[in-house]
């Protein structure tokens, strides 16, 4: 197994994290800028240096983006500035009129220090009229998967797992650092 630090000041996505991927993953609470940038690769290649910079072991980083199709690839990886100066219900009505069609990406960065190794999870879906459900993480009220009928933030616990292991390529991540 890979040796790996997950850098996230998350507890609850940590610990997550850790039950997705069937052992425990440490993790490393870091002081990292979160540069502006619609490109979630780039976010997180820049996660990566800072969080290598500090820790000076294997990291693991990750970084996701919401992007509306009414809206191209807003708000992308600003969702999480969408919502800190905005109510979900807000969200939900920046679509009133418009294609609900969204898209869940999420990027995960490896870096040894020496080489970068990224996995790449896609998630498709809509946005719901209203939010709805209170389970998950940050904007899961305001995403219906593809296949659902209900909010992330609703989905049962198998369903969830399902959806987060898509949307977090996490077999793919699994298989890399059990190699």
């Amino acid at each position: 197994m890979k040796e790996v630090i997950f850098v996230t000041g998350n507890q609850k996505k940590a610990d997550y994290f850790s039950e997705l991927i069937g052992h425990e993953i440490p993790h490393h609470k870091a002081d990292i800028d979160e540069i502006q940038s619609l490109s979630l690769r780039t976010v997180v290649e820049h996660k990566l240096d800072q969080a290598y910079a500090q820790i000076k072991r294997p990291v693991l980083v990750d970084d996701v983006s919401l992007e509306f199709k009414a809206m191209g690839r807003l708000p992308g990886t600003l969702i999480k500035w969408f919502q800190d100066e905005m109510s979900h219900e807000q969200i939900c009505r920046l679509l009133d009129g418009q294609d609900r069609s969204a898209v869940a990406r999420t990027v995960l960065g490896y870096y040894d220090g020496k080489e970068k190794t990224y996995f790449e999870g896609r998630l498709n879906g809509t946005v719901p009229d209203k939010p709805s459900g209170n389970d998950g993480f940050g904007w899961d009220p305001i995403f219906i998967p593809e296949g659902y009928s209900v909010t992330r933030a609703e989905l049962s616990k198998e369903d969830d797992l399902k959806t987060y292991k898509t949307l977090k390529a996490i077999d793919e991540l699994s298989s890399f650092l059990s190699s």
